[in-house]
């Protein structure tokens, strides 16, 4: 027997099949008595991986105490959906989700997530805990600093100023990272000092920063997109591991900051791509010198931490051909021969999961190709770098694998 052949008997031997949401009652167990729930996605424009993550964080909120939704995304717009859903502005769901106007569009403004957005306004408004909805990623530069701007003119006159000359400095750069990228790199023309002094006027006011409906919760992980969102840029022009840390390090620290607002006993789930919450260490990326939120989250907090991988064989999805460029559906191929995916399928052609533990990880920790897909794909060149050869057991603690997928769903304004 060689390996595939060991490792499909493996996945037939330990894997559960699953054909509703009621089927998924062990990893809701497993997951619920964790602090931090990373659920991931092979791909940012699968509606399964959204339906089902969905499902699994309902469950989690209603019968294990979580409330806090932290994501892959922006957040000035998932404040914005958070206000909504707690009811400090008012609106529908769909609005509440246009301020998801920076290309990927469909990542979150997407009917599968316009249906969780409508069940937690439902749930906020009958729940004592009210739960919250934020983005945890770094691009936000300018809205950030307008949104810093707006507070600082309410809270502190006499420190907008700096605020203000910051963001004339970055002006020029047409709110693109990149064009800020390459003057950081090769001109030597960077915002840096600016940004600090920006920082450092609004630690001097921390007490007066807004209290009421999270307001202080806004102005201080702004703040943080602010500083690290600066680094990033400059950082992107280099080359190197150095801006992908920068970026998954402030992902960790946003969401350290949102979970001391939400004070003792918070628990979160985190959506992000399977390259975002599947340990790093466990993957060729840890030989690039590049960390992630699993491996940092994993490192810090132990046994406090699930992180549960999506895959799937076959399908539709939702991509663009290039950065910037149109999204379209996409034919996903069958997986790779050999690769983990593939291996799955051919232990049986439908959807299952897998709980990796002491008792099975041996079996599961060999090197296979495992594919992961980006806003920008060509399926016919998947070969070249779609794949990620990872120890499985090592970098989740559980998967799921749906056989056949579809393409997300983009909202139609």
């Amino acid at each position: 027997m060689d390996r595939q052949e060991k490792l499909i008997e493996s996945i037939k031997k330990h894997g559960v099949r699953f054909d509703t949401y009621d089927d998924l009652d062990a990893i809701v167990e497993a997951a619920g008595y964790k602090e931090f729930v990373l659920l991931g996605e092979s791909s940012h424009g699968t509606s399964e991986f959204y339906t089902i993550r969905a499902e699994i964080t309902r469950r989690l909120i209603e019968e294990k105490g979580f409330a806090i939704i932290a994501v892959e995304g922006d957040w000035p717009s998932c404040f914005t959906v958070n206000q909504y859903i707690k009811g400090f502005i008012q609106g529908d769901a769909r609005s509440s989700l246009k301020d998801f106007d920076r290309w990927p569009t469909w990542m979150w403004a997407n009917e599968e997530v316009l249906e969780l957005v409508k069940w937690l306004k439902d749930y906020n408004d009958l729940a004592k805990t009210k739960v919250g909805f934020y983005g945890l990623d770094v691009y936000s530069l300018w809205e950030s600093m307008e949104e810093i701007i707006n507070v600082l003119e309410k809270i502190s006159p006499e420190n907008v100023e700096s605020a203000k000359t910051a963001f004339a400095c970055f002006e020029p750069f047409d709110r693109r990272g990149e064009n800020y990228a390459i003057s950081s790199a090769y001109y030597g023309e960077d915002c840096t000092e600016e940004v600090i002094r920006v920082l450092i006027d609004l630690q001097k006011k921390r007490k007066s920063y807004p209290k009421d409906k999270e307001g202080d919760l806004n102005l201080e992980v702004n703040s943080l997109v602010m500083l690290d969102a600066e680094r990033y840029y400059r950082a992107m022009a280099k080359g190197g591991a150095e801006d992908w840390n920068i970026r998954d390090t402030h992902m960790v620290s946003a969401l350290e900051k949102i979970m001391l607002a939400h004070g003792n006993g918070a628990k979160a789930v985190i959506w992000e791509h399977n390259t975002h919450i599947g340990d790093a260490r466990a993957t060729d990326m840890a030989e690039e010198g590049l960390i992630n939120v699993g491996q940092i989250l994993r490192e810090k907090y132990g046994e406090k931490v699930f992180a549960l991988g999506f895959g799937t064989h076959h399908g539709t999805v939702i991509a663009s051909k290039e950065w910037g460029g149109a999204v379209e559906a996409m034919e996903l191929p069958n997986a790779q021969s050999g690769s983990w995916e593939d291996s799955m399928h051919r232990a049986a052609a439908h959807d299952q999961y897998l709980l990796f533990s002491k008792d099975n990880e041996m079996e599961f920790s060999e090197v296979i190709d495992h594919r992961a897909v980006g806003v920008v794909y060509h399926p016919e060149m998947e070969h070249l770098g779609n794949y990620v050869p990872s120890r499985m057991a090592k970098r989740y603690d559980g998967f799921i694998y749906i056989d056949e997928t579809s393409a997300l769903v983009p909202l139609k304004y």
